[in-house]
């Protein structure tokens, strides 16, 4: 059989070009802010992870020019070899210092990171408990663990439970869940995670992608919201989202983080983060300390936005975070509504299966700290406007 034969039966992407509903790759022609340039045209930036807004900050982009002009444009190695610059280490110890724990490592990419964490930590004696909503990197770190891989029901604790029982006691056992969904915008229910971890002896490790800079004291993220940073044994986070950069970490114990970092296939063998990438981070970061009122404002836009689309009559599945998703039902109604929004100026994301179940798509609307109001109000007319009129084009 023909190796390639399977790329001639892409029948959903040829259909939805066909049909002129195809949603991805639309081409950004200007910075990612809450409003942008989108071939050729304005567009409401609402399908951002720029939670921050900070990708246009001006201390950020001059900390970026300023690595290049000093370090040159990449490292041309790994970490473990000619790759570590004083950046990194510099980074590291500053995020250490503001999440509280021991050890940061950063990674070059977030997908990257559960790879490498999960893959090292984890074996094939040992088991992984998993949301069945955590992120793709995550399910892809437990299958190239070897582990034996079990799933439990969405943020369902007695599931987690029944599962954990059946964990002998001669295997290690991960439990690991995304902080703040990145679908749905619902955060872990990390109480009863951590009371479980504890009465079955388990390891917890949160995904804290679209946490940090959104919740907890001063956006540190899921264990601080809930005041159980001491109760987490590895945090995971990225720095392309709130942090305006590319790359990602893992917080822990120096005594993990020295294991990981001499046995991660996918860090020791990886170029390490870029120069500016890095510099863009730190410099971030320190935005974020010295603006903790961001996070506050992202959690007043969230509802605000909630709200708009409320007293419109448009239906959505409820949360507390800057993630707001609107449900669509159907996949080729998801795409119409997505289609229909571009045209009229709202860019948004749709979320299709295997993202969800089948007949639960939905739209997916994110939030900047930059957005405004009457911002939000123009966004949120134009989307009664496009539901009004129904899903066809």
């Amino acid at each position: 059989m023909d190796l390639f034969k399977k790329c001639n039966n892409n029948e959903l992407v040829t259909q939805a070009k066909n049909m002129g509903i195809y949603p991805y790759f639309h081409c950004l022609e200007s910075k990612q802010g809450p409003e942008v340039i989108m071939e050729g045209k304005r567009k409401i930036m609402l399908g951002s992870n720029n939670y921050l807004g900070l990708t246009t900050h001006p201390e950020v982009m001059e900390a970026a020019i300023k690595a290049v002009e000093k370090y040159g444009t990449g490292c041309s190695g790994s970490r473990f070899l000619n790759g570590t610059l004083d950046l990194h280490l510099q980074l590291e110890k500053q995020l250490a210092e503001f999440l509280g724990v021991e050890d940061v490592m950063t990674f070059s990419t977030g997908f990257q990171s559960n790879l490498g964490i999960i893959s090292t930590i984890v074996g094939r004696h040992d088991y992984i408990l998993c949301d069945r909503e955590n992120h793709a990197s995550i399910y892809d770190g437990c299958m190239l663990s070897g582990a034996k891989f079990l799933r439990y029901k969405h943020n369902d604790m007695n599931d987690l439970e029944r599962l954990l029982a059946t964990v002998p006691e001669t295997s290690g056992a991960l439990i690991v869940t995304d902080g703040i969904f990145s679908m749905s915008g619902d955060i872990c229910n990390l109480p009863e995670l951590v009371r479980l971890k504890n009465k079955y002896g388990a390891r917890l490790m949160l995904d804290d992608a679209h946490s940090l800079g959104v919740i907890g004291k001063g956006g540190r993220g899921t264990a601080s919201h809930f005041g159980l940073e001491k109760d987490v044994d590895i945090i995971m986070g990225t720095f392309s989202k709130s942090l305006a950069s590319l790359g990602g970490f893992m917080a822990s114990s120096h005594l993990v983080g020295e294991y990981v970092r001499h046995a991660s296939r996918p860090f020791i063998f990886s170029a390490s983060m870029t120069p500016s990438s890095v510099a863009a981070a730190m410099a971030a970061l320190h935005v974020l300390e010295k603006e903790p009122q961001r996070v506050d404002r992202l959690h007043d836009l969230g509802n605000y936005l909630r709200n708009a689309l409320k007293t419109r009559g448009i239906k959505i599945k409820e949360s507390d975070t800057p993630i707001v998703p609107v449900y669509t039902y159907e996949l080729l109604d998801t795409l119409y509504y997505d289609k229909k929004l571009f045209n009229e100026g709202v860019y948004v994301n749709p979320v299709l299966p295997p993202a969800t179940p089948d007949k639960e798509c939905l739209l997916r609307l994110s939030l900047m700290a930059t957005h405004t109001e009457a911002l939000i109000d123009e966004a949120a007319d134009i989307i009664k406007k496009v539901f009004d009129g129904g899903a066809r084009l």
